[in-house]
């Protein structure tokens, strides 16, 4: 414990300009503008590496399509939009995300995936959906999300009250590493820089967990590792669950 409190406090003193601007107001606005360009840059790498795990992950999304013969389908937090190429042709799509200023890169990867059909943009916490009526979608997507919510578990009463029953969550996650291993070593020591760099993502959250806890009717979870050098963020959990 002494151990990681040390070299956490090595981290805070190498960011310290970063504190600053947080104890003066100026870094959460300063990075909802530029975390979308520096997400941009980091998520190029890691979609090269989740790609197979994707295309695994959705390849059953048809299956759940409505009663209607369409699939309606809600992502939370969206960003630029890496999901949309893994989406089958037809799906009419929500997007969601609590940064605005996502919504230039999210209109380019639109106009590149064109198999699909949008239906709005919602400015919108995970934690409230509420311009998203209940029982509405056969789908919701969630991936790198859940670990910058404010609450998991409000998140996923949401994900169950938009869905109709038979829809299913689907969810692709990095999460915390084995207590007993030398990645959870380090995500203790990053967490709190980790957090304020990188918009309040949290590197020690055990989701599976929550997942269990929560209502879902069938649930597959698959513990994988996503190699990323140098980046405490290797352990993720993929996934869906049916309401």
């Amino acid at each position: 414990g002494a151990t990681v409190l040390l070299l956490r406090a090595c981290l805070v003193l190498l960011a310290s300009p970063i504190y600053l601007l947080s104890f003066l107001g100026i870094w959460e606005p300063l990075c909802r503008k530029v975390f979308p360009f520096i997400l941009g840059k980091i998520s190029i790498f890691h979609e090269n590496r989740s790609k197979k795990h994707k295309q695994e992950l959705f390849r059953n999304l048809p299956e759940f399509r409505g009663p209607s013969g369409a699939l309606r389908l809600l992502e939370i937090g969206t960003g630029s939009g890496p999901n949309f190429e893994f989406y089958p042709a037809g799906c009419r799509v929500t997007c969601t995300d609590i940064n605005p200023n996502f919504q230039e890169s999210l209109v380019k990867n639109m106009k590149k995936n064109q198999h699909l059909q949008y239906e709005r943009f919602l400015v919108a916490a995970g934690e409230d959906l509420g311009q998203v009526a209940s029982g509405s979608v056969d789908a919701v997507v969630c991936t790198l999300v859940l670990c910058s919510v404010h609450s998991v578990s409000s998140t996923l009463r949401e994900v169950l009250r938009v869905l109709r029953p038979g829809g299913a969550f689907y969810f692709l996650e990095h999460v915390a590493a084995e207590h007993s291993s030398w990645r959870y070593f380090w995500q203790q020591v990053c967490y709190p820089t980790w957090k304020l760099i990188f918009a309040g993502c949290c590197l020690t959250r055990e989701l599976w967990k929550n997942l269990e806890e929560a209502k879902f009717s069938e649930l597959k979870i698959q513990h994988i590792s996503i190699a990323m050098p140098w980046m405490p963020i290797e352990p993720h959990i993929v996934g869906y669950g049916v309401k």
